[in-house]
């Protein structure tokens, strides 16, 4: 089946238009590879689009196998879970799914499980699961021990795991691993499974070992956009009374407000989530 020549592709295309915004080749491709019923992984730099590359494949995939009803069918069960290992990008995330869920006037619903999810709504969730939730990978083990858990994935079309590089070698990664392998062997044989890197060294290793519990090799989807980079330092002005450690840089929230003013697109980095608080408060 050629994407070009499916309901769902025509109908998110013609989203895309409406918002003056255009897919990359890396981001078709995958979702070419995801109506297929393919895995693999996606590498593409940060901030260009890896997100859309995977969680549009499923809004397109499920368009494709509902083109009459896509907008008003709802109570679909769990369709794709996306497990991160970022707990404080987690409202973000679900933020911009359900803008492109509103935009298209489906019925699908998104929700988040992790340490800051209240008990009222994991009760909510195991009522009512929705189509897509967002899951750390702590969070998605403490699913799997729950009574009755394979119900919950019988529904499942895709595992997305963000941040791939992030939890490769780690103990979180282990996690995830265990943690898929248990779903798939709750008897759901056609689940896709996709990893969503940025910069790794080696992708096919990565690949190998986040495709293993399904025994597939699976594909590999390289964005190739090259980004012209501009690096500006911003200094205070009087570094002799800054410390050499220990400081959080707060005076300098007036340079990087401009720098933010003066961009379309900014993203910072912050080492802990207790600075990243301090200077969201600031």
């Amino acid at each position: 089946m050629m994407l070009q020549d499916t309901p769902g592709y025509k109908i998110i295309l013609e989203w895309f238009s409406s918002q003056n915004i255009f897919p990359f080749k890396f981001q078709e491709e995958t979702w070419q590879h995801i109506i297929n019923h393919h895995s693999g992984l996606v590498n593409a730099p940060t901030g260009c689009g890896k997100t859309f590359s995977v969680f549009i494949g499923a809004i397109i995939d499920f368009i494709n196998n509902n083109p009459e009803n896509y907008k008003s069918k709802r109570n679909n069960g769990l369709q794709l879970m996306w497990i991160s290992p970022l707990r404080a990008l987690a409202k973000d995330l679900q933020r911009a799914m359900e803008e492109v869920i509103a935009g298209l006037g489906m019925q699908w619903q998104v929700g988040s499980r992790n340490g800051d999810t209240p008990i009222s709504e994991r009760q909510k969730q195991k009522r009512h699961m929705p189509e897509i939730l967002i899951i750390t990978p702590e969070s998605l083990h403490l699913l799997l021990a729950q009574k009755g858990y394979p119900e919950v994935f019988k529904s499942l079309k895709i595992i997305a795991v963000d941040e791939w590089h992030e939890l490769l070698g780690s103990k979180r990664g282990v996690q995830v691993e265990l943690g898929i392998s248990r779903i798939i062997g709750c008897g759901n044989k056609n689940i896709s499974l996709w990893g969503i890197s940025a910069t790794i060294g080696n992708l096919e290793q990565a690949r190998e070992v986040l495709l293993s519990p399904l025994q597939k090799t699976g594909k590999l989807v390289r964005a190739n956009i090259n980004k012209l980079i501009h690096i500006e330092s911003v200094f205070p002005e009087e570094i002799e009374k800054y410390p050499w450690a220990g400081h959080l840089g707060l005076k300098l929230v007036h340079k990087v407000i401009d720098i933010i003013n003066n961009s379309r697109t900014t993203l910072i980095f912050i080492n802990t989530r207790g600075m990243s608080e301090r200077w969201y408060q600031t």
